[in-house]
């Protein structure tokens, strides 16, 4: 799953309705005045640079709770705010694309957001993209395309145009015809069910 997982969503920043939550951490009303006071601040700053920021201020839950379903809704950036983070000039950030947590300087906060925001969307990117690579095969021989069809990913093949054709292999191997690359230059062959001609390859794959 390109957007997932064991832990729930991994959203791309873009794609993130939520692209940085805050989770304050206090006991008792003197620490939760100071602790969100602070956390608000931080909240109009991310706001003014342009990172949707939600700050989780419910008092019903605890941050562990809080912790574990903005991972599971897959929010890119989630800031730990406590007294004692706080008393050094610091809060904790931790990275959803990569599952690490660091301390940070308050003043440096909105800055490194939008840096992590920038570089999660471009890892997250690359990984999908190379994860399509790996599982992107040429094929010309349609008995080798039912031998492998169930094995998964995603089937470079030629197809002489024909809704017959099209529904042969569906009704076949319950694969079908994703889409035609645009990228993908003239490559005139033989449609691999017919022996047809056939201009360029499709993409053929079974949805999951």
């Amino acid at each position: 799953m390109a957007h997932g997982d064991d832990q729930g969503l991994v959203l791309p920043p873009r794609l993130a309705p939520i692209q940085t939550v805050i989770v304050p951490i206090y006991k008792g009303e003197e620490q939760r005045g100071v602790v969100l006071e602070a956390c608000g601040r931080m909240e109009a700053a991310l706001k003014d640079s342009g990172a949707r920021t939600h700050l989780d201020d419910r008092d019903q839950f605890r941050p562990g709770y809080k912790f574990n379903e903005w991972e599971l809704k897959g929010v890119p950036v989630r800031i730990e705010v406590g007294p004692r983070d706080l008393e050094k000039g610091e809060v904790v950030l931790a990275f959803r694309h990569n599952g690490e947590k660091k301390s940070l300087p308050i003043e440096q906060v909105t800055a490194q957001v939008m840096n992590v925001l920038e570089e999660a969307q471009k890892g997250l990117f690359e990984k999908a993209l190379a994860s399509r690579e790996d599982r992107t095969y040429t094929v010309d021989s349609y008995d080798e395309f039912k031998e492998r069809i169930d094995g998964g990913g995603f089937f470079l093949c030629h197809w002489d145009g024909t809704t017959e054709t099209e529904e042969k292999i569906q009704n076949e191997t319950k694969a079908t015809i994703r889409n035609i690359p645009l990228e993908a230059p003239d490559d005139p062959g033989q449609c691999m069910v017919t022996g047809n001609p056939s201009a360029r390859r499709v993409i053929i794959s079974k949805g999951y």
